[in-house]
């Protein structure tokens, strides 16, 4: 489902009760986990800024999930190097956008699979329901509208090879602040 098309649309008019966030990949437990499983396992508020590459800034109270929660309900195997975020955006020629990080990044402690903004559910227009927020790194890292997130030794063999839908168009990969 893409944001806008009808498949998202059906899904925001069930209240995401659908939604599933698929963890598998390069781990030891695959967890498919459901936006109330989630928000049980929420456990995570912060105020940040988010920088846009293009500029711009806005500071948000994000609350959600510690991203580093997740991956050790799934536990990561020996060869996981990169946590990849696959999200339901595409771009106008159809390309997938996803998102990765490397695993230490991936258990900062301000890494979150955010679920609320300014203690209000996330809205389609905030990435509902699920959106990754990476503070220590520029806005592009934090992928928009997940569905899985998988666990993988390398990324060289997704899309573009890059790491991320952005990379692949010439962006760094790691992009701090």
């Amino acid at each position: 489902a893409v944001p806008g098309d009808r498949r998202y649309r059906d899904l925001e008019k069930s209240a995401f009760a659908w939604y599933r966030l698929v963890v598998d990949g390069l781990v030891d437990h695959k967890q498919t986990l459901s936006l109330t499983e989630l928000r049980a396992a929420s456990n995570y508020s912060e105020i940040t800024r988010h920088d846009c590459v293009e500029g711009w800034s806005a500071v948000g109270k994000w609350g959600g999930v510690a991203l580093a929660t997740i991956l050790s309900m799934a536990g990561p195997s020996a060869r996981a190097r990169y946590v990849v975020f696959h999200c339901f955006d595409r771009d106008s020629s159809g390309t997938p956008y996803y998102e990765s990080l490397d695993l230490h990044e991936a258990a900062h402690p301000q890494t979150v699979l955010a679920l609320a903004l300014n203690g209000q559910p996330l809205k389609p227009d905030h990435s509902a329901p699920v959106r990754l927020r990476v503070p220590t790194q520029l806005g592009y890292k934090s992928a928009k509208w997940v569905y899985r997130i998988e666990l993988a030794d390398s990324f060289s063999a997704l899309y573009g090879g890059q790491g991320g839908y952005w990379e692949d168009q010439g962006y760094e990969w790691y992009a701090g602040i």
